[in-house]
């Protein structure tokens, strides 16, 4: 559907100074998100792809995607060298543009080619567990080139801890007291957890956390498949490679995707999900303190994406919804979630 052009993507491409005009544009925007997503025609028929974002700070989006292009760049001689979108770049930069607290950028447009049904078959499970292996060793290397990044889960639990001790802040979320102690002790769970696991040893890289069915594309090779493209980056940060599995896990259950969601520890347990992590494992093995980590993981995704920023990532009704079930079950549940049946089945 044609969309009239917003004024802040008429600033931000006058302000990229392109000799092409901005024909028309069709929004692309995931129903879920708040970030909104442009697919952008211009006079020679050429096509990019706009994103307009406010969450956090614009440093940080500047910095997320200078990685980008980094990561990008330090793939050109793998498997993968064509599979991360582009940002677009200005005199060798990328071109970020910002109106008040509001930001664009522009994506390179990616070619598509095969997507994963919505229940993926057990070859198919096998095939994402191999592929994202591949993609993690070749990005694991890529993550000793790139430039650190002042985005770190130690940063963002201090931030939900400081956001826990504003009143305002607790009041137009309806958090009481008493749920203000139990998120409390779950960020204080988390990092006495990556203490005690050595998580601050792990080797960092580059991971996207976010994957589902409707943001990359693969191509099937008999009755697998590889890697073809990926075009989106809101949850981009460089951490250890655990953070990737839970999403992963989702992709990957028996009951498929889902319209209506939620983030249930449940895909962790599947038989399927032990099918994926033994076909990534045959790759890049992965450690008994990895694999236990993956609860922790779990939980700071949920203090941070949807307690602490959900806002910013789902429309109000869904993030509401999303919050009071954050705290009325899927933290409650982590201390239930037994993954040592991973480890002896997976290390045995």
């Amino acid at each position: 559907m044609q969309t009239e052009i917003p004024d802040i993507l008429l600033a931000a491409w006058e302000a990229y100074g392109d000799w092409r005009k901005l024909l028309s544009i069709d929004e692309i925007s995931a129903t879920v998100s708040t970030n909104r997503v442009y697919r952008l025609v211009l006079s020679d028929k050429k096509e990019l792809i706009a994103k307009v974002s406010s969450y956090g700070a614009f440093v940080h989006f500047r910095q997320d995607h200078e990685r980008i292009n980094q990561w990008a760049a330090l793939l050109r001689h793998s498997r993968y060298r064509k599979f991360l979108a582009g940002v677009v770049e200005r005199d060798g930069k990328i071109f970020v543009f910002k109106q008040g607290h509001r930001w664009v950028v522009f994506y390179h447009k990616v070619d598509f080619y095969d997507f994963l049904p919505r229940q993926l078959s057990m070859p198919e499970v096998a095939s994402f567990g191999r592929e994202m292996a591949l993609f993690h060793r070749a990005s694991r290397w890529a993550g000793q080139q790139l430039t650190p990044t002042s985005k770190t889960v130690g940063a963002d639990i201090a931030d939900l801890y400081d956001a826990l001790d504003d009143a305002d802040w607790r009041r137009m979320r309806g958090i009481s007291p008493e749920e203000e102690r139990l998120l409390a002790n779950h960020c204080d769970l988390f990092l006495e957890s990556c203490d005690s696991f050595g998580f601050h040893q792990w080797p960092k890289l580059p991971i996207l956390l976010d994957w589902n069915t409707g943001n990359f594309s693969v191509g099937y090779e008999d009755e697998g498949f590889k890697l073809f493209s990926r075009w989106d980056y809101d949850w981009f940060r460089i951490e250890p490679r655990m953070f990737d599995f839970y999403f992963a896990s989702r992709v990957v259950r028996g009951s498929g995707d889902q319209t209506v969601f939620s983030y249930t520890t449940g895909p962790l347990l599947e038989d399927r999900f032990f099918a994926f992590l033994e076909a990534y494992h045959a790759v890049l093995p992965l450690t008994e303190s990895e694999i236990l980590f993956m609860a922790e993981a779990y939980r700071f995704f949920v203090l941070n994406y949807v307690i602490h920023s959900g806002e910013h990532f789902f429309r109000p009704a869904i993030w509401q919804r999303l919050s009071r079930e954050a705290i009325s079950e899927y933290l409650p549940s982590i201390a239930s979630l037994d993954l040592r049946p991973l480890v002896d089945r997976l290390l045995a």
